[in-house]
This record gives structure tokens, C-alpha cells and sequence, in this order.
């Protein structure tokens, strides 16, 4: 009897919804524990939520039901939440492999639903001891200050220095300690030498004996990518013809102090190696760890017979994820100082002898690389395109667009006015679906409706997403459905799970797509159908990070 007391019932009904809510799918399979971690917090939601109902509605003086009838309530509520509870838990396991069939996952025996709930425990008893600490945090503080100001004004300030504690303690503590101690772990991580990755033999590569970028300050990522890839070997056995090497350039954080110090080196290093000799010249912005999507870059080397040079520079040793909360900005400013750098180069240069200029990214890279230019510094001497795969949703850009996509259009897949210059490609629509031509100016999307990275979106906390309304994805559940509060905390864990989807689905692009692409945006001169067919062929199982 004495725990009929300290529950509300109205909480724990509204928790019960919120609970049952967070086992329908999503856009992708979830594992148990992180199934545990959002039923968990969408629980304590709820039920935060109706113990403040509970709370508003005593303090407004409305009628309360007496003990007897309290008692039989909250005896009625814990009946219903255990029905409830047991039910969803049981349909879970059959609506996550609704998902996976979707993704042509094998399906999962259950989502053991006592570990599910055992961690939605967990959490829930989690957020009542922090919800304890901050009651008896409060009512110190109050009481402190009620010798000095009226009760009520004491209670007013008691509340608001018991938040002012705990949320220094979150963020100045808890968060930035957090922070620091992943960057010094990515960053001892990025200096360390692979054993499978050697210098380049021929001393003029980047990272060679007379590059004006040390093997040592390219960082893990760097060193990775200027000595993978395509060779011109490889690449001529593919065409039956004679083909060059791709040009690879790559600066490291270590390689200079500022952004702009790091863009010059790599636009010296760039004109040293012949970069502006060749006839694309790719700007290509990367994560946050620094990593270039090799199902991106390695088919475009090909496409173009190796007759592209390739330059990027790193911002960050965290991943995206992180490097997004922590280094946003930092981001930003580098990929807008190389753009600058070489752009500026770049139209010094004849019309008719400098490579044609385009941009790419993915997900981070995709926003950094949108924010590296403004439109209004271009448009006397525009560059030719860009490609941005898994856009970010807090891509002004890409909002700006998708919000103003043609009637009938879905949001997962837009239609912008005539595509003349912006158009979005999918698993199963490529660029050239238009009947209207593609101007000289070209930007790309490829995104997945699958992908939580673009299409999570902090409003679904209170209001249905664009992208759940009408026609659904190919990839996303038809079972998926909206609930306040708990689709935001879903599409959140789609978010940690990310790069666990198979590929071509979620955050994870698959080459195959990339080619389709490539070959609409550059409209490659001797490219026929039946070599794209061939380069999809020879990538099977080219895998994002």
C-alpha cells in the first residue's frame, strides 16, 4: 500500500502510452539494449508529463477523488500498464522485422523483451533519482532563502538556482569532460601509424618524399585515403585503354596550425601535383573524423579515367555526431577557407584550360561543404556542381528546398520547381527521371527516406513530420506511425544506430547509387549504360564507414 502512495497514476497511465509507443518501428531495426534506452525515456516522459497534469490540476484547486477512490485508480492503472506493456512487448519483435524484411535483413528472433524492459527500468529509476536529487536540492535552497524574501519568491528562486546547479553540472562537467576525453582518445587514435598503410612509392604523391605534406602530419584518415583507391593500371584494365593515376590531396589538423594555413598548403600542394591539370577537379569535404566515403570517391576515379584530382582537409578528430555538437563551426570555417582557396585559384585560370569544379560531401561533409560558399560570391563565375549524399536535417539548404518542393512531391524524395539545377535522387529514382534538361550549374542530393541523419527532425516533438504524411519511402515501414514526444526519441536512437543499417539503406551508401549519380551529374564523354552496369559490378560490396 505504502508504493500505492508514491506513484501517480495519471503518470503512470500516460507512461504506459508513451512506453507502448516507442515499440512500433521506426526507419530503422533497433538492437534490445538501445530499444531499452528509448522505451525507458519515453516512459519517464510520460510519465513526467502526467504527474505534472496531476500537479497543475491540484494547484488550480479542481476536485480530487478521495483515498478509496485514488487507491482503486492507481490499483487500475498498474493493471492496465502491465496488459499494455506485455501486449507491445509481444508485437515488438514482429513490427523491428517488418523493418528489417524492408532492408532485406535477416529477421531477429525477438527483441527480448525482459531485457527491454529490465533497461527501461534502469533508465526510469534513473531519472526518479535525479528528479529525488533536484526535489531536495530545491527545497534546501528555498528554504535557505526564505529567511531573507517572501515564501513565494524563495520558492521562485529556489527553483530557478536548483536548475542553474544541475545544468552546470550536465554541461561544465558531465558533457565537457565527456567531450574532452573523446576528442583526446580520437586524437591519439588519428596520429597512430596503421601497419597496413605504407608511404606512397612515388615520392611526387602526396604524403611522399617531396610533398609539401608529411606522411606523419596526414593523420590516420589522410594516409588512408591518398594511398587507396584506384591506380591508372586499375583503371585502364576497366576501360582497355591507357589511364592515369587519380590525384589525391589530403591535409591533416597536424599539418598547420589554422584553416587557413591548412588551405593553402593544400592548394600549393594541389597546384604541385597537377591538380589543376586535370579535367574535374573534386573538392571534397569529409566527416567529422575526416573520413571520405570510398564508395564515393573510388567509382568516380573510374568514371573519369582517372583524369580528376581529388583535395579535402581535415577539421576534426570526432565523429560526426560529436563533431557536430562540439566542432560545428570549427567545421564550417575550414571547408569555407579550402573552398576559398581554391576557388579563388581556380578562376585565375583560363575558362577553356581549368578543370571543371565540383563539390561533395556526405552527411557532415555534405552541410560543411553547402555552407563552404555563398551563392552571391559565385554566380559571375560559378563552379559546375555538387553532389551531397545523406544531407543533414540541419542543412538550411536542403530545408529551404524540400519546404518548397513542387505540390505532390514527397518531402523523402522532392521535386524543385523544373530541375534545372537542384534535383534528388533515391534507391530507385535516379537524376534523369526530369523531362526538362539539367543547367551548366548542377546540385545533387542523394538521400535515402531511410536515414535518420536527414530526416530527424526535432519538431516531432510536438508535430508530424512532412516526410510521415502521404506517400511512404520505399525503405521506411508502413507499420511506422507519429506519437508526440516519442518519435522524436526514436528517430534520436535511429541516429546512434546508424551505421548499423545493410548497404543502400539508413546512413550507409552504397557505390551502385554513387555511380548513378556520378555518371548523371558529370555526363562522362564515352560512357555508355553498359559501363555503368560493369562499374556496379566490380563494387559489390563497397561499404560505408
Amino acid at each position: 500500500m505504502r508504493l500505492l502512495k508514491l506513484f501517480s497514476a495519471s503518470g503512470l497511465l500516460l507512461g504506459t502510452l508513451f512506453f507502448a509507443f516507442s515499440l512500433t518501428p521506426s526507419l530503422l531495426p533497433r538492437p534490445f539494449f538501445v530499444q531499452g534506452i528509448i522505451s525507458g525515456l519515453s516512459f519517464t516522459a510520460g510519465y513526467a508529463l502526467g504527474y505534472a497534469g496531476r500537479w497543475l490540476w491540484s494547484y488550480l484547486e479542481f476536485p480530487l477523488p478521495g483515498p478509496r477512490t485514488e487507491r482503486f485508480v492507481k490499483l487500475a492503472a498498474s493493471a492496465v500498464f502491465l496488459v499494455i506493456a506485455v501486449v507491445f512487448l509481444w508485437r515488438a519483435s514482429e513490427w523491428q522485422n517488418s523493418v528489417r524484411r524492408l532492408m532485406e535483413m535477416e529477421e531477429a528472433g525477438g527483441v527480448q523483451p525482459f531485457g527491454v524492459a529490465f533497461i527501461a527500468l534502469l533508465v526510469f529509476a534513473f531519472f526518479v533519482l535525479v528528479a529525488w536529487l533536484f526535489r531536495r536540492t530545491f527545497h534546501f535552497l528555498s528554504r535557505r532563502m526564505e529567511r531573507f524574501v517572501p515564501r513565494r519568491v524563495s520558492f521562485a528562486l529556489g527553483t530557478a538556482a536548483a536548475l542553474a546547479l544541475f545544468w552546470s553540472v550536465i554541461d561544465g562537467v558531465i558533457f565537457t569532460q565527456t567531450l574532452r576525453m573523446a576528442d583526446n582518445t580520437y586524437r591519439q587514435l588519428d596520429v597512430l601509424m596503421q601497419d597496413d598503410v605504407e608511404p606512397p612509392d612515388d615520392p611526387a604523391h602526396t604524403g611522399g618524399a617531396e610533398s609539401l605534406i608529411s606522411w606523419e602530419d596526414l593523420g590516420g584518415r589522410g594516409r588512408r585515403f591518398v594511398t587507396s583507391g584506384p591506380s591508372g593500371e586499375d583503371i585502364g584494365a576497366f576501360h582497355g585503354e591507357e589511364a592515369q593515376d587519380p590525384i589525391r590531396v589530403y591535409v591533416g589538423l597536424n599539418a598547420a596550425e589554422t584553416p587557413q594555413e591548412r588551405a593553402r598548403l593544400a592548394l600549393e600542394e594541389l597546384k604541385r601535383v597537377g591538380g589543376f591539370e586535370r579535367s574535374v577537379l573534386l573538392l571534397a569535404t569529409p566527416t567529422g573524423r575526416g573520413w571520405v566515403d570510398p564508395a564515393a570517391q573510388n567509382p568516380v576515379e573510374y568514371i573519369l579515367r582517372g583524369d580528376v584530382a581529388t583535395v579535402a582537409a581535415q577539421y576534426s578528430y570526432l565523429p560526426s555526431p560529436l563533431a557536430l555538437i562540439a566542432e560545428g563551426e570549427y567545421g564550417v570555417e575550414t571547408a569555407r577557407a579550402l573552398f576559398e582557396e581554391i576557388y579563388g585559384h581556380w578562376t585565375t585560370l583560363p575558362e577553356d584550360e581549368r578543370p571543371a569544379l565540383y563539390l561533395h560531401g556526405l552527411s557532415l561533409g555534405a552541410l560543411n561543404s553547402d555552407r563552404s560558399f555563398d551563392l552571391y560570391d559565385i554566380i559571375d563565375d560559378p563552379f559546375q556542381g555538387a553532389l551531397w549524399s545523406g544531407p543533414p536535417f540541419r542543412s538550411d539548404t536542403w530545408r529551404q528546398i524540400t519546404s518548397s518542393r513542387e505540390r505532390g512531391s514527397p518531402a523523402w524524395l522532392p521535386r524543385f520547381r523544373d530541375g534545372t539545377v537542384v534535383r534528388f535522387m533515391n534507391q530507385e529514382q535516379g537524376l534523369n527521371t526530369l523531362e526538362t534538361d539539367w543547367g551548366p550549374f548542377r546540385i545533387a542530393y542523394l538521400q535515402y527516406a531511410s536515414d535518420p541523419v536527414t530526416f530527424f527532425d526535432p519538431q516531432a516533438f510536438y508535430s508530424e513530420p512532412a516526410w510521415m504524411s502521404g506517400e511512404r519511402g520505399p525503405d521506411v515501414s508502413p507499420d511506422l506511425r507519429w506519437f508526440p514526444v516519442v518519435t522524436m526519441l526514436q528517430l534520436a536512437a535511429d541516429m546512434m544506430v546508424m551505421g548499423t543499417s545493410p548497404m543502400g539503406y539508413g546512413h550507409v551508401y552504397a557505390a551502385e547509387h554513387y555511380i548513378d549519380a556520378w555518371v548523371a551529374l558529370l555526363e562522362p564523354q564515352r560512357w555508355t549504360d553498359g559501363d555503368t552496369e560493369r562499374l556496379k559490378r566490380l563494387f559489390p560490396t563497397e561499404r560505408g564507414k
